[in-house]
């Protein structure tokens, strides 16, 4: 691959095995029960959601070389979940088809997580991945016992299909907690298959994929902005139809609609003036701020943590769902007491498992340092490309425990 050929050849054969089958990674090493999908079917079923990662969510591809090997299956279903229910949008422009798709993944979620998977290549990685775990547990009788949460994947789902027709965000606040329902949740959904259940590690992953879901939005205005000509050869026809089908088929301009409104930034001029639009620069600005802000925020916790001291701040999202339900010795924060002591060297422990999770606040990153050096103009081509230093950046982030 030409974005690895020019990182070192020390890292070469670090990142290679990426391209490996990672269907034989798996240190749980479970029997098929009655009703599993078969060795070669899983060993597809890997293949395809590797692919998927590979052509449509690179910067992932890359980062599963930093993840556990008995993670990396769950890795790849998880991320290629959210790679099919990010193309439906694409490939669905009327409403009515939308629905069905995001409908089948419910099913699909339903019945995988009730043994009765369809044959689906990211169903059948994911049934898979949940048998590993269950088997993971009768073995070590872990408590709680290590499993994915069905409902993060339907919350997924949800979020997803309420954002499908490319509607503005009424607030920066709305646009963090679609990126806390999406980009965190995948983040959460990896560490349950570690398997790690930690208020410390989720509190960073939140600030991770705060800022890794805001970056995916302004990443993709150029292309919401001004997307390509319809297909003429398509059955569906791009008069008439809903708001919705309109504005998916005419372009939208999703920066959150306050924002827009302090920095004096209407759509139509957007689609008028494209980058040169007055305002533009400095709604991107806001926004990419925010999305820092929380790296930011990661890092000074990720930093006190492993200094032996306390994160900082509370878990805002501590309770709101039944996941980020913690028992009494995940909440250990006084580093004076004897208790504290030792809750701050498990936080320290939980942390140093849960690295390689936190990871895709390297490419956000990087991102963020290229708007910024281009003077926060979205539409600049180079914003679109794979950003070579990458793999670089992502080894030498991993071996310094620092992002």
């Amino acid at each position: 691959m030409y974005i690895l050929a020019q990182t070192s050849i020390r890292l070469r054969p670090l990142i290679s095995r990426t391209s490996v089958s990672l269907a034989r990674y798996s240190d749980y090493q479970v029997p098929p029960t009655s009703g599993a999908f078969k060795e070669e079917d899983v060993h597809r079923a890997t293949q395809y959601c590797s692919n998927l990662l590979k052509q449509y969510d690179h910067p992932s591809y890359i980062l599963t070389t930093f993840l556990p090997p008995y993670a990396r299956p769950a890795h790849l279903a998880i991320r290629a979940f959210n790679i099919e229910l990010a193309r439906i949008p694409d490939a669905s422009p009327s409403a009515p088809v939308r629905s069905m798709r995001y409908q089948f993944w419910r099913d699909t979620i339903t019945s995988t997580f009730a043994q009765k998977p369809v044959a689906q290549p990211v169903a059948a990685l994911l049934s898979s991945v949940l048998s590993a775990l269950s088997a993971h547990h009768s073995s070590s009788m872990s408590n709680p016992p290590p499993t994915l949460s069905k409902s993060r994947f339907l919350r997924l789902i949800t979020t997803r299909e309420k954002y499908s027709t490319n509607a503005p965000y009424p607030t920066l606040a709305s646009l963090e907690s679609y990126a806390e329902n999406t980009y965190s949740t995948l983040l959460y959904l990896t560490l349950s298959a570690l398997p790690l259940h930690s208020l410390t590690a989720d509190h960073i992953a939140s600030h991770i994929g705060k800022a890794a879901g805001i970056v995916a939005v302004l990443r993709g205005i150029p292309l919401l902005a001004f997307p390509p000509p319809p297909n003429h050869h398509s059955n569906t026809t791009s008069l008439g139809g809903t708001l919705d089908t309109q504005r998916v088929q005419q372009g939208a301009v999703t920066l959150p609609l306050d924002i827009m409104a302090e920095c004096n930034l209407q759509e139509e001029t957007v689609f008028r003036h494209g980058a040169d639009a007055p305002g533009l620069k400095d709604a991107v600005f806001k926004v990419a701020t925010r999305a820092s802000d929380h790296l930011i925020t990661a890092r000074q916790m990720l930093k006190n943590v492993q200094g032996g001291g306390d994160v900082g701040h509370a878990f805002e999202h501590e309770g709101e769902e039944e996941e980020h339900a913690y028992h009494t010795d995940d909440r250990l924060q006084q580093p004076s007491t004897t208790d504290g002591d030792a809750g701050n060297v498990r936080q320290k422990a939980e942390v140093e498992k849960a690295f390689g999770v936190f990871m895709p606040a390297v490419p956000t990153a990087l991102w963020l340092q290229r708007l910024e050096k281009g003077d926060f103009d979205i539409f600049r081509e180079d914003l679109r490309r794979r950003d070579w230093r990458l793999p670089w950046n992502a080894w030498l982030a991993y071996r310094r425990r620092r992002f």
